[in-house]
C-alpha cells in the first residue's frame, strides 16, 4: 500500500493530467525550451567536440521536462545533434505543464533504422527463440498465415509453433545459444537477416551439437509501413 503522501501526489498527478488533455494545447519545441541562441549548428562543431555539445544540449532539454532517446546503434551523437536542432525544435508538442511529467521522444520513430530493427527482431525473437527449451508461442511480427519454416510450407500461426516444440521437446536441454555473424540486406520490399549458431542440446544425458547457418526473411507491408516475417531456414536442424 503506498503512503499516503504518494497517494496524494499521484491523485494530484492525475487530476491535473485528465484536466489539460480535455483542452489540448500545442507549442513547437523550440519555443517550449524557451527559443535558445547559444546551440551552434552542427556543421560548426569540431568532432573532438561534439559529445560535449550533444551532451549539453541533451542536459539543456531535461531542465524543461523533454528528452530524446534512440533504439539504433547505428546513430551518431553528432545526428542527434543536428536532428535536435534543425528537426526537433521545429516539431510541435502538447503543451501539458504537469511536475515531473516527461514528454519523450524517440529518433528511431521519425527515421527508422529497419535493418537494425530487422536484425533484432531475427536474432531476439525468432532464431534465439527457437533454439531455447521454453516453448515457442509468441509470434507479433509474424506473418498471418503462408509461413515456410524449412521445407513446411504453407504453414499457419499454429502449425509453425507445433514444428518449433515438437523439435524443442525432443531434447532434454538446451543450452544458451551462441548466434552471430549476423548481416542484414533489404532490397526493396523485402529483407533477409543471415547469420550463424551454435547451441548444445541433450538427450538422456548425451550431448548433442547443433550449429549451422540460419536465415530470416521479411515482407514490407506498405500499407501498414510494417515489416512482417515470413520464412525461416535453420540449417542443422530437422524441424
Amino acid at each position: 500500500m503506498l503512503p499516503p503522501r504518494i497517494e496524494n501526489e499521484f491523485l494530484h498527478y492525475i487530476q491535473a493530467f485528465e484536466k489539460q488533455s480535455q483542452n489540448p494545447k500545442y507549442i513547437k519545441v523550440f519555443d517550449k525550451i524557451e527559443r535558445p541562441v547559444h546551440f551552434k549548428p552542427v556543421s560548426e562543431i569540431p568532432d573532438d567536440e561534439i559529445e560535449e555539445a550533444w551532451e549539453t544540449l541533451h542536459g539543456y532539454l531535461q531542465q524543461y521536462q523533454i528528452s530524446l532517446d534512440v533504439c539504433s546503434a547505428n546513430i551518431t551523437v553528432r545526428e542527434l545533434y543536428r536532428f535536435t536542432t534543425e528537426e526537433l525544435f521545429e516539431h510541435e508538442m502538447n503543451d501539458m505543464d504537469i511536475p515531473g511529467m516527461m514528454h519523450g521522444f524517440i529518433y528511431d520513430e521519425f527515421y527508422p533504422d529497419h535493418a537494425y530493427d530487422n536484425t533484432n527482431y531475427a536474432v531476439d525473437n525468432c532464431i534465439a527463440y527457437l533454439l531455447q527449451k521454453s516453448p515457442f508461442d509468441y509470434m507479433p511480427c509474424f506473418r498471418s498465415k503462408n509461413l515456410r519454416l524449412n521445407n513446411h510450407y504453407p504453414l499457419s500461426k499454429d502449425a509453425f509453433k507445433l514444428l518449433a516444440n515438437r523439435f524443442k521437446e525432443a531434447y532434454d536441454t538446451l543450452d544458451d545459444a551462441e548466434i552471430g555473424g549476423e548481416t542484414c540486406t533489404i532490397n526493396g520490399n523485402t529483407c533477409i537477416v543471415k547469420g550463424n549458431y551454435a547451441v548444445t542440446a541433450s538427450l538422456q544425458n548425451d550431448p548433442i551439437y547443433l550449429k549451422g547457418s540460419w536465415g530470416v526473411h521479411f515482407e514490407l507491408d506498405t500499407t501498414l509501413d510494417c515489416w512482417y516475417l515470413w520464412n525461416v531456414q535453420v540449417e542443422g536442424i530437422s524441424f
